[in-house]
């Protein structure tokens, strides 16, 4: 199973070089800036826990999209510079990824100090997993680590080709993501509940089926439920749905019942005559929007009743908002389910994207079990899909 894999945990890195391979692709503002240094954070653990081992730690990492080329806004230099004051010791700048200066650098660092590797995305044979590339990244170290889960999806040099050359364990991140995540999808505690929500269904289809038969209810929330109702027979006014998806929908349905797995749609919605937060809006029941009004949110008295399957539950995923949370007057039904997450006693897991970002954003990320760094990553995991980074790691 993809998650059963080997840490740096298992592995003594003491006076090894160790090439780690983080997600530093941080928002920067005009002046080149860090503008949001959670990545950076999140990857403090690993780093720490290598230095204090005593291992050299050679951080690589993308930045952006550059195309292959060297474009210096995408420079990973204000990230080593930001990175050394978290860490209060200096992290030296290799001015490539695998040519003269990187090897010169990474010849000379000595175990406790840590390097950054410039951009691997400057050099094509990244995202082409050229093995040539892979070769020449692998030699600067004696072991790999991956700790940057939201690019475990993608079959580039960096996560899968360096595997080839040298052993690969995963960080503590990873390592956090693949224990959570892995036992809430092979062994959950039930109740087990999913809550989904985001816009398009065909989009969340693999999470959905996923779920089915293994959840005991699944929560229908946002955009999605809009589809829902329409494969239903409801009116929707002008909302959102996935016309694609209506037969899927009702397929859905049928397997669900199938396997014991319980759908429930939303009771109420609040609507709104514009997509504007400045909207004339009410509640109305759910399926019953007027022509020229479209669903905006949740009502409260879906939040009030999802809120109870949630206290009721062993393990909760959520992935999605309940509404357009980002206009205040539509946010009430995603901050509902937030507190009622963070409130229960239950295994929780926020799947990355907008709710993690609800989460965060009302300050509840200490009080879930797990907000999830994947995004588009951690919907492939818990779909069961295979993700290259983490099968290229050594098994337990």
């Amino acid at each position: 199973m993809d998650y059963l894999k080997k840490s740096v945990r298992d592995i003594d890195v003491k006076g090894k070089k160790v090439l780690l391979r983080c997600d530093f692709n941080v928002p920067q503002d005009a002046d080149g800036a860090i503008a949001d240094d959670k990545r950076i954070r999140e990857a403090l653990p690993t780093i720490r826990y290598l230095i204090d081992q005593g291992a050299a730690v050679i951080i690589c990492s993308h930045l952006g999209r550059p195309g292959g080329e060297r474009k210096m806004k995408f420079t990973l230099t204000p990230v080593a510079s930001y990175l050394s004051e978290l860490l209060g010791q200096h992290v030296m700048m290799a001015f490539d990824s695998v040519g003269n200066d990187a090897k010169r650098v990474c010849d000379a660092v000595k175990p406790g100090e840590v390097v950054m590797l410039e951009n691997l995305r400057f050099n094509p044979g990244e995202e082409g997993n050229d093995p040539e590339f892979a070769f020449r990244l692998a030699s600067l170290a004696d072991v790999y680590v991956l700790d940057a889960f939201g690019s475990a999806h993608r079959a580039h040099a960096s996560m899968v080709g360096v595997a080839k050359y040298i052993p690969a364990v995963c960080g503590l991140l990873i390592e956090k993501e693949l224990g959570v995540m892995g036992k809430a999808m092979v062994a959950p505690e039930h109740p087990f509940v999913a809550i989904m929500g985001g816009s398009k269904v065909h989009d969340k289809l693999g999470l959905l089926n996923s779920f089915i038969g293994k959840c005991d209810a699944i929560l229908v929330v946002g955009g999605m439920a809009y589809t829902f109702f329409k494969a239903n027979g409801g009116e929707i006014g002008e909302s959102i749905y996935d016309g694609k998806s209506l037969e899927l929908v009702r397929g859905l349905y049928a397997e669900a019942e199938k396997k014991g797995t319980k759908i429930y749609l939303p009771v109420d919605t609040v609507i709104a005559d514009k997509f504007s937060n400045d909207a004339n809006y009410r509640v109305v029941p759910a399926g019953c929007i007027p022509a020229g009004f479209m669903g905006m949110d949740i009502g409260p008295k879906t939040v009030e009743e999802f809120a109870r399957l949630i206290h009721e539950a062993k393990t909760v995923v959520w992935n999605g908002p309940a509404g357009v949370f980002e206009m205040p007057n539509f946010a009430h039904g995603t901050e509902g389910i937030a507190r009622a997450v963070a409130e229960s006693d239950a295994v929780s897991i926020i799947g990355g994207g907008d709710s993690a970002a609800a989460i965060e954003g009302l300050g509840l990320q200490d009080q879930v079990t797990h907000v999830s760094t994947g995004g588009g990553a951690a919907i492939q995991f818990l779909e069961g899909a295979e993700l290259p980074g983490i099968a290229a790691l050594l098994d337990k």
